[in-house]
């Protein structure tokens, strides 16, 4: 589990600074993403152990563009999945297309790197859609695999979905035997996952940062998940 929320005045206000630091984080990446015209294909290439990048909702793929460099800068060719585009869809229907994509581009011994909603595609696509075993594991940075109780006064379905009383939340907590190829990454302070992202089983790392968004810039974070796609 996360840390817990930040109590009395002096918590208060620093809750607000990592909100306030992750919104600005979330709104410049979004608008480097929109103006960027950098390629897939530009990191399919490297000698070391495929990535297939998943990222969050309402995030394209450019919006992890540095992890995806720096991984890429390691050796590894690193794949994303154009069509999720704002990755809008349903868990499954996105499960489908990151399943598909990993089986026509014939990947083995893959790692899926994730970010917030990605984390449940990947692991959905573990649970059900991998029957020949091409993903070796999925290392998920920020996703709320409890789901997230904020989700409920969502009006947008595709934010309602993350409620803990969904079918598919509910579906995903249940089924457990994936969670050991899964690392789980978090801060002690998620603004957006106040249950926060330990899953069961799997191996949890709680960093000592905070934040949705801005997690994803730290160092500590990269290094966590440069260490987790190399490891045998």
């Amino acid at each position: 589990m996360n840390g817990p929320e930040p109590q009395g005045r002096g918590g208060l206000l620093r809750a607000a600074r990592w909100w306030a630091q992750d919104y600005v984080y979330a709104a410049w990446r979004q608008v480097l993403s929109a103006v960027s015209r950098t390629r897939p294909e530009e990191f399919l290439e490297g000698p070391r152990r495929p990535v297939v990048v998943i990222p969050g909702v309402y995030e394209d793929w450019r919006f992890m563009l540095p992890l995806v460099r720096r991984l890429h800068e390691a050796g590894h060719p690193v794949h994303v999945v154009a069509l999720l585009r704002r990755n809008r869809r349903a868990v499954p229907k996105a499960a489908d297309l990151i399943a598909g994509y990993i089986r026509d581009h014939d990947l083995k011994d893959a790692v899926i790197v994730a970010h917030s909603k990605g984390g449940l595609i990947g692991k959905f696509v573990m649970m059900q859609l991998d029957p020949e075993r091409r993903v070796a594991g999925m290392v998920a940075v920020c996703a709320p695999f409890s789901g997230s109780r904020y989700a409920s006064f969502m009006l947008v379905p595709s934010l309602r979905a993350f409620s803990p009383r969904s079918a598919v939340t509910r579906q995903l907590a249940r089924e457990e035997r994936v969670n050991e190829h899964i690392t789980s990454v978090y801060g002690h302070f998620d603004p957006h996952i106040p249950e926060g992202s330990s899953l069961p089983g799997a191996r949890n790392i709680q960093l000592d940062t905070a934040g949705h968004f801005r997690i994803l810039a730290q160092e500590e974070t990269i290094r966590t998940i440069l260490d987790v796609a190399a490891a045998p």
